[in-house]
Formats: C-alpha cells, structure tokens, sequence
C-alpha cells in the first residue's frame, strides 16, 4: 500500500508542477482506483493472545515453566546465602584451620558458579520454548489466513498491536473470524496429552 501511495502522491505533486502533463494525471487517478479497490483488513494482536485457544495453552505452560525456574533459582540461592552465613559464622567462631577456611571458601564459590550456569541454562531452555510457541504461532495464522483469504480476497491483513497503526475503521476488524477459525481448527495439546494418557 506504500508503494501505492507514494505513486499517488509523486504522480500528484508533478501535475501541480506541470499542469500541461495529462498522461500525469491519467496515472494518478488509475493508482488512487487502484488504492481504493484494494481489500485490507486487521487482526487485533492482544485478542488473539487472550481468546485463541492455543495461546491460552501455551501461555500457561510457560507461565507453569516460568514459576518452577525462579522456584528453583530462589531455593539454591537460600540455600548458598544460608551456607555462605553459616561459613563465616564458624570462621569468626575460629572453627577452621586456614586449609579447612580455604577448602569451604572453595567448595561455595564452585556452588556459586553452578548456580549461575543453572540460572542460565533454564533461562536458554525457557527462551528456547518462548521461541518455539512464538513460531509456532506464526506459523498457524499464517497457514490458517492463506486458507481464509482465499475466499476473502484481501490484499494485506495487518496485525495491529497497541498503536502500532494509527486508526483503524472496525468494518475492517476480522479478529473474530480469526480467533473463531483458528479455534475450530486448533487440536488441543493438553487434551491429546490425556488420550495418550488414557490409552496407557
């Protein structure tokens, strides 16, 4: 559509220049048909997010997934604050020799490191997953709006999230019949889960 526009507008401003220009003005008035011909439509981007059914699925298995790494993160670092208090507990407490002082120094500073290559490899793994629903996602509305717009004919659909476009008439809203498609087509991976499960 850009290109369509700056066509009308280069095409316009050389007719205001040169008004002895008429084959101009023909090609203006063909792209603005051409323009207003054009079928667009929008998908709102936070609907699809809180209604498609997969999102809801996923959204809260990474959530799930979220909370036990910071649970998991949050108990091994208690647990190193305690042991690193209690190390300089007993040192002021005179309960080591200096080899023994060196050797606990040692061992929390090894657990300190294993705590931080931990902390980043859940945080790869969960990157990784974010990654993979994020393709995932792309990849069914994509599938499902080359299967949509077959019938419909639009020549854009647009994914509008926050203000990224600046208005927007409703009468191009095709969110509903997105999520709704979506939705009836979308096989639930909880509920296969369960099949598999039942099956067992």
């Amino acid at each position: 559509m850009k290109k369509v526009l700056v066509m009308v507008m280069a095409a316009f401003a050389l007719t205001a220049c040169n008004k002895q220009a008429p084959q101009m003005d023909e090609k203006s008035k063909s792209a603005e048909t051409n323009a207003s011909e054009m079928k667009i439509a929008y998908v709102e981007v936070d609907s699809i997010m809180s209604q498609y059914k997969f999102c809801k699925e996923y959204s809260a298995i990474l959530q799930k997934k979220g909370q036990n790494i910071q649970n998991t993160i949050e108990h091994k670092g208690q647990n190193l604050q305690a042991a690193a208090a209690k190390f300089q507990q007993d040192l002021q407490n005179n309960k080591y020799t200096q080899q023994q002082a060196e050797a606990v120094n040692a061992g929390l500073q090894r657990q300190q490191a294993d705590l931080q290559a931990l902390q980043q490899r859940l945080s790869n793994e969960f990157q990784s997953e974010t990654d993979k629903f994020n393709t995932a996602l792309r990849d069914s509305l994509q599938h499902f709006l080359a299967k949509y717009n077959k019938d419909k004919k639009y020549a854009l659909i647009l994914s509008k999230a926050g203000d990224n476009i600046l208005y927007a008439d409703k009468v191009y809203d095709i969110t509903e019949d997105v999520i709704a498609g979506l939705n009836k087509a979308y096989k639930s991976t909880a509920a296969a889960k369960e099949k598999k499960e039942e099956k067992k």
